[in-house]
């Protein structure tokens, strides 16, 4: 299970500019709202949250619908990164950061995207794969305990760097810290219910 470090970025900015113009488009495609219009159950995001990520459009306690959401936002970052991955491994990173990019800020819906944990693993998961087994394991083990998915979510982001580190990773390490703030950010509503005791549990519909 090799992790696609690069031994240095060497590239041309061109080159990098064009991976992630490329990672943002693709990850811009909001599979959450494409796929409950499709099953008809209208726009996600005046639904639940209102995000427009997995965990939301489970809200609708339709799962068949949450596992392809989750799927197609996982997907469009790992898609990102193997193809660019056959240019070079440093456009593949830039890449992958562009995917995930498109899905926080998606040109489509006026900049007002998801929360980026999918893409986050699918880019994980095509860059690094033992870094997807300890986001999954932590993910697991956390959300097992407290049945908190944004909990689990932030402490699963938060390991996956560390973990990059130790298994000699710098540049996808750095990566990985980089989008682990992010998260941070955009899960920071989800951090006031967290300290305020009144966050949505897993299988809520609220």
């Amino acid at each position: 299970m090799p992790i696609l470090e690069p031994a240095a970025f060497t590239s041309s900015l061109a080159a990098l500019a064009v991976a992630l113009l490329f990672g943002y488009l693709l990850g811009s495609i909001p599979s959450g709202v494409i796929i409950t219009r499709m099953a008809g159950l209208g726009d996600v995001r005046k639904i639940g949250s209102g995000n427009i990520g997995a965990t939301n459009v489970l809200r609708t306690g339709r799962k068949g619908l949450a596992a392809l959401t989750l799927l197609g936002d996982a997907l469009k970052g790992a898609i990102a990164v193997l193809l660019a991955a056959r240019y070079a491994p440093d456009a593949a990173l830039v890449a992958g950061f562009g995917a995930f990019l498109g899905h926080l800020f998606p040109v489509w819906l006026g900049f007002k995207g998801g929360k980026g944990v999918a893409t986050y693993l699918g880019v994980l998961i095509a860059l690094a794969v033992p870094g997807a087994l300890v986001f999954a394991a932590v993910w697991l083990i956390v959300a097992a305990i407290t049945k908190f998915s944004s909990l689990a979510a932030l402490v699963a982001a938060v390991a996956v760097p560390i973990a990059l580190w130790i298994l000699g990773a710098p540049y996808v390490a750095e990566l990985f810290a980089l989008l682990t703030v992010f998260v941070f950010v955009k899960h920071r509503a989800n951090i006031s219910r967290l300290l305020a005791g009144n966050e949505s549990r897993i299988g809520s519909k609220e």
